[in-house]
């Protein structure tokens, strides 16, 4: 129970990265020592403009409407160097045994194309992570690229490898790319389909 509960709420971390007609083109993952990496590559039928809104809305939470794991996600007070500082709370559950995944992060953008966060270890639940959307204009779309590097600073057993947080991704990950879809083509005035449900706990 415990390695599935881990293994839930790495891969949920991983999944917030994607968001129908948005599709996930390339998707691979990869994990040294006790370091995990992930790259992908999504279309989406939405501006660049719209999807950035939609990625770093953390005070009107449209960044917590992509997934259900997402409880908290906030702007703190700004660095001295005056970069943006956010703070998010994940919730991952199954039966009775819940983790709570928290991250402080700084983010480096340059809207409406680039958005990276680095997290800062004594206010997360990661030694290391960070992370960073490129959006490129692709006609009247956007083809996304997200990567994803991070070493958690809980236990998540041996055997939740690359394979496990691949598998998860691809049943999951398009339920999340379509909501960024859904979100961004609100803000650009396009019809929307119904967001699609989050998978009840197993």
């Amino acid at each position: 129970m415990r390695l599935r509960l881990a293994a839930a709420a790495t891969a949920a971390l991983a999944a917030t990265a994607f968001g129908g007609a948005a599709t996930v083109d390339e998707l691979d993952v990869k994990r040294h020592r006790g370091r995990y990496s992930l790259a992908a590559d999504a279309r989406l039928a939405a501006t660049p403009e719209s999807i950035y809104a939609v990625l770093t809305d953390y005070d009107d939470n449209r960044f917590g409407r992509i997934s259900g794991v997402y409880k908290e996600s906030r702007y703190l007070p700004p660095a001295d160097d005056g970069a943006p500082v956010i703070y998010t709370r994940m919730e991952g559950c199954v039966l009775r045994y819940c983790m709570s995944l928290k991250r402080t992060e700084r983010l480096e953008t340059d809207a409406p194309y680039r958005i990276k966060s680095i997290a800062i270890p004594e206010s997360s639940n990661f030694k290391y992570s960070t992370s960073e959307w490129l959006l490129e204009r692709d006609g009247d779309g956007t083809k996304m690229t997200y990567l994803l590097e991070m070493e958690p600073d809980f236990f998540v057993p041996p055997i939740v490898g690359p394979w496990y947080l691949k598998r998860t991704l691809s049943q999951g990950g398009l339920r999340a790319v379509a909501r960024i879809e859904r979100l961004a083509r609100e803000l650009d005035g396009r019809p929307v389909e119904p967001l699609p449900a989050d998978p009840r706990p197993r």
